[in-house]
């Protein structure tokens, strides 16, 4: 089934041109969805330390949680106590989506403070992004868990670009060979 949508995305975004044009497509892709990586959406769970944070301001998490051997929470505050599989209603109760979590403590995926070349390495390199290869990482964007950004509940902003041209970017990155750009732009 992967190797069906990885040869689907490749059909529907053909590697045309020369290496440094398709080279200079796949960075210019990656710049367009940093502004998704670096809102809070993403953020909340992709920053430093070992707490996730919340709401548009990136506040720290009002429940003290911790990330947890697995990333699912320490001990009787995990994840899933408070966040279920959807989004409940009102302003201020849980949101949430399938397999609400952070990443692993062995592979945290942090990425505040990294540029935005160095953030591209990171979801690149399988040492640190939890043995994912690009195909992979393509997939994740396109999990229920990212995707919930779009949805994320009343009073949270979504992420500021539509989900679909999201997506055309992040497969348009890695057909063209994942290239990192070079810009040193910093993440908050």
């Amino acid at each position: 089934m992967r190797r069906a949508c990885w040869l689907l995305v490749a059909c529907l975004f053909p590697l045309n041109g020369t290496a440094d044009a398709r080279s200079d497509r796949a960075a210019k892709a990656f710049e367009a969805i940093v502004p998704v990586l670096r809102h809070p959406r993403c953020m909340n769970c992709h920053s430093t330390g070992n707490s996730p944070r919340q709401g548009d301001e990136s506040r720290p998490h009002n429940m003290q949680v911790r990330r947890g051997p697995d990333g699912h929470g320490l001990n009787v505050v995990q994840c899933s106590t408070c966040h279920q599989d959807h989004n409940l209603p009102g302003v201020h109760t849980p949101p949430g989506a399938p397999e609400w979590h952070l990443p692993s403590p062995e592979m945290p995926m942090i990425w505040e403070e990294l540029t935005d070349g160095q953030l591209c390495e990171l979801l690149k390199d399988p040492k640190r992004n939890g043995n994912r290869t690009v195909a992979q990482i393509v997939e994740h964007m396109s999990t229920p868990l990212v995707l919930w950004g779009w949805h994320p509940g009343e009073g949270r902003t979504p992420v500021p670009m539509p989900q679909n041209e999201f997506l055309a970017q992040v497969k348009t990155w890695a057909v063209n060979g994942a290239t990192c750009p070079s810009g040193n732009s910093l993440g908050r």
